[in-house]
């Protein structure tokens, strides 16, 4: 059967979150990825890219090639709570929505146009919407098959639409070079360049047998997708497998108390996303990276599932002193949360700890708060400046 699949993308999205949150910075270079320079690009709006600024580029690299550029630190909790707001406007028009990453998603849209059009018509509007009701723009490729539609949403960035009809999919994907195709990388790049192959038409002279002789699997993924046939479906049943944070500090740290500090905050950040994504875990792991970039992790398994973030702290807590190397400099913390539970599923009661469901009374309350007012709004006292103690 053909299929109508939709991908979009949303344009610089941290960046122009940035802007949208600071109308201010509009026009401006906007890169984000914090004023350490010990850090890299998480993204950088198109005014940046127009100096060679780019995502994984070192902060460093990023203030000689920009130096007029306006750094950022990363809110990671600001940018999935408008992510959430982009996804549901996704999810208003298919329920297959496959979300891949904060900013992006596939949408498989076949037999909707009863409802809404055709898939150019969904994306349209889909696009306007996220415009009028959110202030962002986001580009969208409309074709027959996933690889074909994130292609195609990269054609017109920012703010474009590319629609590739069904049977043309080799043609629209020939004069593209040969790296936009997926899976080519800085390894394959180079013994395709070799064959001649500078665009992906060029890698169709070549049969299948010799590309997986040459290549092996790898050589049969380029024939296909090279003529645009992509079989993979629109996978809506992914589920969170964990949620964590972590944070690079702007200098080696060795001083304990700042170290539990930044747990702290780390655990509240991870409690209130567990919490808004109706989630509960039980694992809990600790990831100390050191001056000398080792890393080193430790996890526990608590007794019942939790989204609180006092229980987090503690459980981390309990970990630090067997994650610690003695007086090593740290330059890296992070708190991750597996073996997730939705909320929604039935759980076994704690009959001896009302304690519990009062916490998770003031955590909804607190939520609110913060949900309505600004993330933040009310925090642990320790996370004031006037406050020192863990």
């Amino acid at each position: 059967m053909t299929r109508d699949i939709i991908h979009l993308d949303m344009d610089a999205f941290y960046a122009s979150v940035e802007v949208l949150d600071n109308p201010e910075l509009k026009g401006l270079p906007v890169i984000v990825g914090g004023s350490s320079d010990r850090g890299v690009v998480s993204a950088a709006s198109y005014e940046a890219r127009a100096y060679g600024v780019h995502s994984a580029l070192a902060i460093v690299v990023a203030r000689r090639r920009c130096p007029q550029g306006i750094f950022r630190p990363v809110r990671m909790s600001r940018y999935h709570e408008v992510s959430e707001q982009v996804m549901a406007i996704f999810r208003h028009y298919t329920p297959r929505v496959e979300q891949i990453s904060v900013d992006e998603a596939f949408l498989d849209v076949t037999g909707c146009q009863g409802l809404f059009g055709s898939a150019q018509e969904i994306a349209e509007m889909i696009r306007k919407r996220v415009r009028e009701e959110i202030g962002l723009t986001v580009s969208a490729g409309v074709a027959g098959c996933k690889l074909v539609a994130k292609i195609a949403s990269d054609v017109n960035k920012p703010d474009g639409l590319t629609i590739v009809p069904h049977g043309r999919e080799a043609e629209f994907l020939a004069p593209l070079p040969i790296k936009c195709m997926w899976g080519v990388g800085k390894k394959t790049l180079p013994d395709l360049h070799l064959l001649g192959v500078q665009t992906i038409g060029d890698l169709t002279r070549f049969t299948l047998d010799f590309l997986e002789k040459k290549f092996g699997k790898h050589g049969r993924h380029m024939y296909f997708c090279a003529r645009g046939i992509d079989e993979r479906q629109v996978e809506c049943d992914h589920c969170t497998k964990s949620i964590g944070n972590e944070e690079t500090f702007d200098r080696d740290v060795t001083d304990l108390q700042e170290i539990r500090k930044e747990l702290l905050r780390l655990a509240t950040k991870v409690g209130e996303r567990l919490r808004r994504h109706h989630f509960s875990g039980r694992a809990i792991t600790l990831k100390i990276k050191y001056h000398d970039f080792i890393s080193i992790s430790r996890s526990m398994t608590l007794n019942q599932p939790t989204n609180d973030s006092r229980e987090l702290y503690q459980a981390v807590l309990s970990l630090l002193p067997k994650t610690l190397a003695g007086a090593k400099p740290v330059r890296l913390v992070g708190i991750a949360v597996d073996k997730l539970q939705e909320d929604s599923l039935p759980r076994q009661l704690d009959l001896f700890n009302s304690k519990k469901t009062d916490r998770q009374e003031l955590n909804k309350a607190l939520d609110r708060i913060n949900t309505r007012f600004g993330s933040h709004t009310i925090k642990p006292a320790t996370l004031t400046d006037e406050s020192s103690e863990p």
